[in-house]
This record gives structure tokens, sequence and C-alpha cells, in this order.
């Protein structure tokens, strides 16, 4: 059974170096004949945390200490998902020249965006811990356990991204969809609100609403956890450990979905 199950990771190794190729391809042309490069990626996060400042702290009354530190956790790591999964929906459709003419494992397509976005996700890191050192927010241990919030957003992320770009060969309403779909789940996140402000006894249908935002949204717990760890050097959330089994069994069915419809990407692009 483990032997079996190792099989499509061994096999995927195998092609380590064109996903290396794949993933420097995706960054040079993402930034070929760009003044200013790696910048971009940080403009948006940057632009959107000075208008969520305006917004929040200067046209109303502020409630969140380090309010601009405390947005541009959540840009930053809002971005490096929503960016791959939004431009998962094209890395098979963009790339039928290719998978027509070799054979290679199909899943690397979209495993290199979401590579080449992890790469600008950790170096706009960089970039927010310099805010998190000029605010003077004291960093504690907690800090060492970034990797494994890390990690649980490239599964939920990779899993998405799998379903998507699969499902957009078949289906090219798919990436219209995106569009509204991520733009909801932008609000349905607290990235510029905390999660905490909504009352347990908000309730719809008898459901309570705080609760079920934490368990069917696993970017919200990651979130929340990036700034318990980094801003108040807390533990993470207890609600952390749905994230971590809805974003497994995300990325597992992603997987498993992409493997099954890959066969048929020939006849459909």
């Amino acid at each position: 059974m483990q032997i079996a199950a190792a099989r499509p990771l061994a096999h995927l190794l195998g092609y380590r170096d064109l996903f290396y190729n794949l993933v420097v391809r995706d960054l040079k042309v993402r930034y070929k004949k760009s003044a200013l490069g790696f910048v971009w990626s940080l403009l948006n996060p940057l632009l959107m945390m000075v208008v969520f400042t305006i917004v929040f702290t200067i046209l109303t009354v502020p409630t969140i200490e380090n309010f601009p530190v405390y947005v541009l956790t959540g840009l930053v790591a809002w971005n490096f998902s929503a960016n791959s999964i939004s431009g998962a929906a094209f890395t098979v459709v963009g790339n039928s020249t290719l998978i027509n003419k070799v054979y290679f494992p199909r899943e690397l397509l979209p495993a290199s965006l979401v590579a080449s976005n992890l790469v600008n996700f950790l170096l706009t890191l960089l970039v927010l811990f310099g805010f998190i050192v000029a605010y003077k927010i004291p960093l504690t241990g907690m800090v060492l356990l970034l990797p494994v919030i890390v990690a649980i957003q490239v599964m939920l992320t990779l899993g998405i991204a799998l379903i998507v770009s699969a499902a957009n060969v078949f289906y090219r309403d798919v990436a219209v969809l995106l569009e509204v779909g991520i733009q909801a789940w932008f609000f349905l996140t607290p990235i510029f609100y905390q999660l905490e402000r909504i009352p347990h006894n908000l309730s719809f249908l008898g459901i309570d609403v705080w609760r079920w935002v934490y368990v069917l949204n696993p970017m919200a717990a990651i979130i929340t956890d990036y700034r318990y760890i980094l801003l108040y050097g807390i533990p993470p959330i207890r609600s952390s450990l749905f994230a971590v089994a809805e974003s497994f069994l995300i990325l597992v069915f992603g997987y498993w979905l992409f493997r099954m419809l890959s066969p048929r990407f020939s006849e459909e692009l």
C-alpha cells in the first residue's frame, strides 16, 4: 500500500528538472521587460494597505493596534493564494501546444505556478518583517511556526489550483466564475477586520456564523495564525486543526481529480 502510494511521488520527482525550468520560466515571463521587476509584487499589497489604513484608521475610529502591519500581513498571505488560484485556471489551457507535443506529468503546470508565486510570497515576507521591525513589534519563538503555517497554505492553494486548472479545460466558465468567487472569498476572510468582531450570537437559520466561518474557510484560520505568531507571539488558534484537515483533503481530492481528468486534456484542447 505504501509502495503504491509512493509511486506517483517518485514519478514526479523524476521530472524535477522540468518543474524547476517551469518555475524559472514563469518568473522570467512575469518580470520580462519590467523595469521594477519584483517590486510590482509588492505594490499591490502596499497600496491596498495604504487604502485600508486611510479608510479604517483616519476616516473611522481605529480599533486594531498597528493596523497597517495587521492589514499587510493579511494581504501578503491572501495574494499568494489568490494569484495562484486565479492563474492556475490557465496553466493547462495556456500550454496546449506543449501538452500535445511532449509527455510529462501535467500536474507540474499548476504546481510550478504555485511554486513561482511561493517565491514571490517568501520575498514579500521579508518586506513584512521589515514593517514589523519598523513598528517595533517584538518577535517571539512562535515565529518558528511560520514554515508550518506556510506549508498548510501551500497545501490548500495547490489543491484548489489543481481543481480549477483541470476544470477549466472542460468548462471555460470556471475562469470567469473565479473572478467573482475570489472577490467574495476576500471579503469573507479577515483581511482588514478581526474575525473575533463577528458576534458569537450572530446566527443564520440557527447556525453560529462565527464558528462556521472558521470551519468552512481555512484561509480565515491561516491568516489569523500568521498574525498570532508574527504580531502577537501567541500559539495558533484551535480552529487551525480544521484548516490542516481541510487543506490536506482538498489537496488529495485536487490531485485525484487532476489525475483522473488529465488523460482527456489533449482531446479538449
